[in-house]
């Protein structure tokens, strides 16, 4: 089957997967990285808080600053129209855009936080139809555009993810290691990928290192279909 991600050509930096985004370190991993970056701008400017929260610390010896950690102000977000919540470790932007798989036009959402130099994000897919066909169409449409753009074969098994009223639906997990962006910088990514109803959702995360496995589980733990 035929997938097709050409509506996706942001001048610069693009991850031709059209999920999610890391306007840091250059990369040319995701395709939102300019309304990333107005969000961070925004944030800014208005003294609310941004994206990464840094502190500057004095040093004992001396009057140095030395940059202090990022840190994670993990809160939760539903998303009622997309039918999914989860916890993001700081204030989410958000995107939505038409994609093309197998010939019909999808709509595409998300929301994208950043911690410690680190993207979290959560994508969905609304499909024409629940039919299982095109759930597995949408499903191979993201799992290719990983392991295409960063050049990696994943390590994958089957997960579980958590419904909000109980119960579990089957899903995948996968973690991919590779190299990606004009440098061929390394990236790690961990990724699940699950169908239900007419939706199909990735979650991922995605940086040059890994978070500590208690920010992975938060995340992964946290993330719950209506």
């Amino acid at each position: 089957m035929r997938l097709s991600v050409s509506v996706y050509r942001l001048s610069g930096l693009m991850f031709r997967l059209a999920f999610y985004l890391a306007s840091y370190l250059a990369s040319r991993l995701f395709p939102f990285v300019h309304a990333f970056r107005r969000h961070a701008s925004r944030a800014a400017s208005s003294g609310a808080g941004t994206v990464l929260r840094s502190a500057a610390c004095v040093a004992v010896t001396g009057a140095a600053l030395i940059a202090c950690s990022p840190t994670y102000d993990w809160r939760t977000v539903a998303n009622d129209a997309q039918g999914y919540s989860v916890d993001l470790p700081a204030k989410p932007s958000n995107d939505e855009r038409q994609i093309d798989i197998a010939g019909t036009p999808m709509k595409m959402a998300m929301q994208i936080a950043e911690a410690d130099h680190t993207v979290f994000a959560v994508g969905s897919v609304t499909l024409p139809s629940d039919d299982p066909q095109v759930q597995r169409a949408a499903l191979e449409f993201l799992r290719a555009g990983l392991a295409r753009n960063l050049g990696a074969t994943p390590d994958a098994h089957a997960t579980q993810i958590p419904l909000a009223a109980g119960g579990q639906v089957p899903g995948i997990e996968m973690t991919f290691s590779g190299k990606a962006g004009a440098n061929q910088e390394p990236r790690t990514m961990h990724a699940r990928l699950v169908a239900r109803g007419r939706h199909v959702y990735q979650a991922a995360i995605i940086g040059s290192k890994n978070p500590a496995p208690e920010q992975i589980d938060q995340f992964f733990q946290s993330f719950k279909l209506d």
